[in-house]
């Protein structure tokens, strides 16, 4: 499998702010994360450049995404926006530029804010542009306005629950990397009784085990967390290795159980 361009795992900051986020990106730094993912929406943008800005680690060594948010897909709005992310950021890039969402029932038409989305790139604004939350249809859709190669990722949420596994293979094949949001459930693996068995065996916990399988399913992930000690525990689990029937015995979790399902969401794939 060829190697990611997107470090692995990275960390994810929806829901953290103030001194808690900045901590968490400190530690994860030390820990040696090198990718940080944020979004205009979590409007914590200002405290992850801060954060970046006060580390010992150099910006070039950090791979940084951000996301412009549904409502801003017009493309003066894309671009203003991406501005306002920057300066909040305090950089003059991202690595990573995505939408967020697609634009509900096609009200911007797809061509136009992601054609916006290719100027920031040309602009040298982002070195890289993809998106979060398109189903098989829309990454068709995406890839036939601007070419295969030019979509880095598809951000979607995959844990043992929802493996989203036709959208996974079906992005795969287009060359495109899928980057795993809300892995751990929100906590749900670590109450899950095959979880903790594989868990048991390995001697490790359930929320180790859940990272093993995405690595193994040559996903990228970006597990959020507080704790220095789960920041770091979430690197290691990368060095785990799941037994075919381990494997096996996670696939069959699969139940279909989507967490972020907002009221904007496209229609999913089954």
């Amino acid at each position: 499998m060829a190697a990611s361009t997107l470090p692995n795992p990275g960390l994810g900051t929806y829901r953290l702010e103030g001194d808690t986020l900045k901590q968490a990106i400190h530690a994860a730094l030390e820990a040696g994360y090198r990718h940080v993912d944020t979004a205009q929406f979590y409007a914590n943008e200002e405290t992850v450049g801060e954060a970046l800005r006060d580390s010992s680690v150099p910006r070039s060594d950090i791979f940084l995404t951000t996301k412009v948010w549904f409502d801003r897909l017009a493309p003066s709005d894309v671009k203003k926006s991406v501005d306002e992310s920057l300066a909040r950021l305090k950089t003059d890039y991202v690595d990573l530029l995505l939408i967020h969402w697609p634009s509900p029932n096609d009200e911007v038409p797809m061509r136009d804010y992601l054609t916006a989305l290719k100027e920031m790139k040309a602009e040298g604004k982002a070195r890289h542009i993809g998106v979060s939350n398109f189903t098989i249809a829309q990454i068709d859709e995406a890839v036939g306005i601007l070419g295969k190669g030019e979509i880095l990722t598809n951000q979607i949420e995959v844990h043992p629950f929802l493996q989203n596994r036709r959208l996974v293979q079906h992005c795969q094949d287009l060359g495109i990397e899928i980057t795993a949001y809300m892995p751990l459930a929100v906590g749900k693996v670590m109450e899950d009784p095959v979880l903790k068995r594989i868990a048991d065996s390995h001697g490790v916990t359930p929320a180790e085990i859940t990272l093993a399988w995405i690595k193994a399913r040559g996903l990228v992930t970006i597990p959020s967390s507080t704790k220095a000690r789960n920041i770091k525990s979430n690197l290691e689990a990368f060095d785990i290795t799941l037994s075919e029937a381990d494997m096996r015995d996670i696939e069959a979790l699969d139940r279909g159980e989507r967490i972020a399902n907002p009221q904007m969401a496209p229609k999913w794939d089954e």
